[in-house]
C-alpha cells in the first residue's frame, strides 16, 4: 500500500510539474549490489594465491586449479548475451535476485566439495568444479547491473558516482581475496575453513536481495531517459548498437584494454618471478593495481559527474594507462627495481580501473535509447572475449629460459619462461587501443540531451513560474 500511494503522488507530482523524484531506497539497492559484486569477486579469486594448498588437499593438478579462475571467463562469453536480455526484459529485480542465489548456492557447494567426511562420490574437485560454474553463472548478472541501477534510480548528476561505486566494489573484492585467501588457507587442511568463511557473504546477501529489493524500478522515475530505459526492444537495440559505428569503436577498443588489463592482473606474478621478484612482492603490487584504481574512480566518477566530460576523462585516462603500461612492460624485466614496479603497478591501476566506469556511462549515452545492460554488457563480453585470446597467444609467445639463476617460480629450470616478448606485446596492444580510440572515437550524448530536450520542453508548457521543472524531491520510504 505504500508503494501505491507513492506511485499516485508522483503522478501528481509529474502533472504539476513538480519534477522528478528520487528514493532513499536506491543507496540500499546500491549497498545490496556492492555486496553480491564484492562477493562474487572474492569466489572468482578464491583459489588463485593458494593454488598449491588446493591442489594438495584435492589431490588435483595445478593446471586444474587455474580452470577455477578460467571458468569465470569462459563462462561470461555464451552466458553474457543471455544477461543482457534479462536485465533489459525482466527488470534488476529479478537479475540481483537471481545473482544472489547462483552465487550463494555456488559458494555452497564449494564448501560441500571440501567436506572429507561426506560420501567419496559427493565432494572433490567435479563438485568443487560445479559450484565454482554457478558463481560464474552470477558474474555477469552482476557485473552488467551498476550501469543499469544508476540510470533506473539515480538522477543524472549521480548517475557517474553510482556507477563507480557499484563497479569499483568489484575490485575490492580481489583485493580481499589476495588478502585473505592466504591468511586463512596457510595450510592445506584449512581449504574448508576458507571456503565456509565465503559462504557468509554470499548468504547475507541472498537474504538482503531475496527480501529487501521490492522493486526493479522506482515509483516515480529520476530523469527524463529513466522514463525510457530499455524501450527498445532487446533484439533490435542489439541490431543498433551493431550499426552504430562510434560504439563499435569503443566496443573493440576498450575491450582491448579490458583484455590487456585481465593478462597483466592474472600473469603479473608469472613475469615476475622470473627476474628475482617474490610471490609475496607480486601480490603487493596486485594490491596496489586495485586500491589505487579505486581511489582513482573515486576522483574521476566525481569529476565527470559535475562536469559531464565523459569523452574527454575516457581518452585522457587511457592514454595515461598506455603510457603506465608501457612503462610497466619495460621495468618488470628488470631485476632489484621493486620501487619502479610497485610505481608503475600503483600508476597503470590509478588510470586503468578508474576508466572502467566512466566508459560504461560513455557507453551509454552513445547508444541511447538502447538499454543500459545491452550496451555496458557487450563491452564486457568484447574484454572477456580479448582476455581468452590474448592469455592463450601470450603464454605461446613465452620462451624456455636456459639459464635462469635470479627466478623464484620453481625449481627445475625447466619451469622458468621469458616474458619479455609477451609483455611487449600487451604494451603494444594497449598504446594501439589507445591511439585509435583516441583518433576515431567522437560521438554527442545523446541520452543527456535527450534529458535536456524534455526539460526545456516542460519548461515551455509551465503555467506557474513557481513551479520549477527540474526540481529533485528526495521521497523517504
Amino acid at each position: 500500500m505504500e508503494d501505491d500511494a507513492d506511485s499516485d503522488l508522483d503522478e501528481v507530482a509529474q502533472q504539476n510539474g513538480v519534477g522528478f523524484k528520487v528514493y532513499r531506497r536506491r543507496w540500499f539497492i546500491l549497498f545490496v549490489l556492492c555486496l553480491l559484486n564484492c562477493s562474487n569477486a572474492s569466489l572468482w579469486l578464491t583459489f588463485a594465491p593458494v593454488a598449491d594448498q588446493t591442489a594438495r588437499y584435492l589431490g588435483v593438478s595445478l593446471d586444474q586449479v587455474n580452470w577455477l579462475s578460467l571458468v569465470y571467463m569462459v563462462v561470461a562469453v555464451p552466458l553474457g548475451f543471455i544477461t543482457t536480455w534479462v536485465l533489459d526484459t525482466w527488470g534488476l529485480r529479478v537479475s540481483l535476485i537471481l545473482g544472489s542465489w547462483l552465487n550463494m548456492v555456488g559458494s555452497l557447494l564449494r564448501y560441500l566439495s571440501t567436506l572429507k567426511c561426506l560420501p567419496a562420490v559427493l565432494w572433490g574437485f567435479p563438485l568443487l568444479m560445479c559450484g565454482q560454474t554457478l558463481c560464474a553463472a552470477a558474474q555477469p548478472l552482476v557485473i552488467f547491473s551498476p550501469t543499469k541501477l544508476a540510470a533506473l534510480w539515480f538522477p543524472e548528476h549521480q548517475r557517474a558516482t553510482a556507477n563507480m561505486i557499484a563497479s569499483m566494489s568489484n575490485p575490492l573484492g580481489l583485493l580481499f581475496a589476495n588478502i585473505f585467501s592466504p591468511m586463512i588457507a596457510g595450510s592445506a587442511g584449512n581449504l574448508p575453513l576458507l571456503l565456509g568463511i565465503y559462504v557468509i557473504p554470499a548468504s547475507i546477501v541472498c537474504f538482503l536481495a531475496t527480501l529487501g529489493i521490492r522493486g526493479g524500478v522506482p515509483p516515480s522515475p529520476p530523469s527524463a531517459s529513466a522514463e525510457t530505459s530499455s524501450s527498445e526492444p532487446f533484439l533490435q537495440g542489439i541490431k543498433q548498437l551493431l550499426r552504430n559505428k562510434q560504439y563499435m569503436i569503443l566496443l573493440l577498443f576498450f575491450g582491448t584494454g579490458i583484455g590487456v588489463f585481465t593478462c597483466f592482473s592474472s600473469l603479473l606474478e608469472q613475469i615476475l618471478c622470473v627476474r628475482g621478484y617474490t610471490n609475496d612482492f607480486s601480490g603487493l603490487c596486485g594490491a596496489l593495481f586495485i586500491v589505487f584504481g579505486i581511489v582513482g574512480a573515486a576522483f574521476l566518477g566525481l569529476f565527470v559527474d559535475r562536469t559531464k566530460k565523459f569523452m574527454e576523462a575516457a581518452k585522457i585516462n587511457m592514454s595515461l594507462s598506455a603510457l603506465a603500461c608501457a612503462a610497466l612492460a619495460v621495468v618488470s624485466q628488470m631485476r632489484n627495481q621493486k620501487a619502479m614496479v610497485a610505481a608503475t603497478c600503483s600508476l597503470f591501476g590509478f588510470f586503468g580501473f578508474s576508466v572502467l566506469p566512466v566508459v560504461m556511462e560513455l557507453s551509454v549515452e552513445c547508444s541511447y535509447p538502447v538499454g543500459e545492460a545491452s550496451s555496458a554488457g557487450l563491452i564486457f563480453i568484447s574484454g572477456q572475449v580479448q582476455s581468452i585470446l590474448y592469455i592463450v597467444v601470450l603464454q605461446a609467445l613465452t620462451q624456455k629460459l636456459a639459464d635462469s639463476p635470479f627466478s623464484v617460480c620453481a625449481l627445475g629450470e625447466d619451469a622458468a619462461l621469458s616474458w619479455r616478448v609477451p609483455v611487449l606485446v600487451m604494451a603494444g596492444l594497449c598504446c594501439m587501443a589507445s591511439c585509435f580510440f583516441v583518433i576515431l572515437f567522437h560521438t554527442n550524448y545523446r541520452r543527456l540531451q535527450a534529458e535536456k530536450t524534455a526539460a526545456e520542453k516542460a519548461g515551455e508548457e509551465e503555467d506557474t513560474p513557481g513551479n520549477a521543472q527540474g526540481a529533485m524531491v528526495e521521497n523517504e520510504d
